[in-house]
């Protein structure tokens, strides 16, 4: 199996059209679309890294098609990054992380300035960190 054919069934096994794919990694779907065609360039590594991640497959499987292709459940969570764990009792706060988590990535900064400004608001505090101070150009 050619590296295409296994970015085309990781996608399919995953339920994903090219457009969702492209989007949840960063990419258009044309991209997509590339990398799957039989004269396709292979995608970056990590590009391929966040297809394995999204799509739920093995990283050296898509790559080298070596392994199995998908990953067992104790594997899955071993393989959980802390960073990536979800230790979130708050359901509002799951769903504001997985509507992050699935935002094409040139959203998701202006996603967090509009969570960051409605804290703020609520708050009456400015930001601590991580944003431009205000009249900063």
């Amino acid at each position: 199996m050619t590296p295409q054919q296994r970015i085309r069934l990781a996608r399919r096994h995953a339920g994903l059209s090219q457009a969702a794919l492209g989007a949840a990694v960063g990419v258009q779907r044309s991209a997509v679309g590339h990398w799957e065609s039989a004269q396709g360039k292979f995608p970056s590594v990590s590009h391929l890294r966040e297809v394995a991640m999204v799509t739920g497959v093995q990283f050296e499987w898509l790559a080298t098609g070596r392994g199995k292709m998908s990953l067992s459940q104790d594997t899955a969570m071993d393989s959980v990054a802390a960073a990536d764990a979800l230790l979130i009792d708050d359901p509002l706060e799951l769903r504001l992380i997985a509507a992050f988590r699935e935002a094409p990535t040139r959203s998701r900064a202006p996603l967090v300035e509009v969570a960051e400004q409605l804290a703020e608001l609520r708050t009456g505090r400015p930001r601590s960190s991580g944003g431009k101070a205000r009249g900063a150009a």
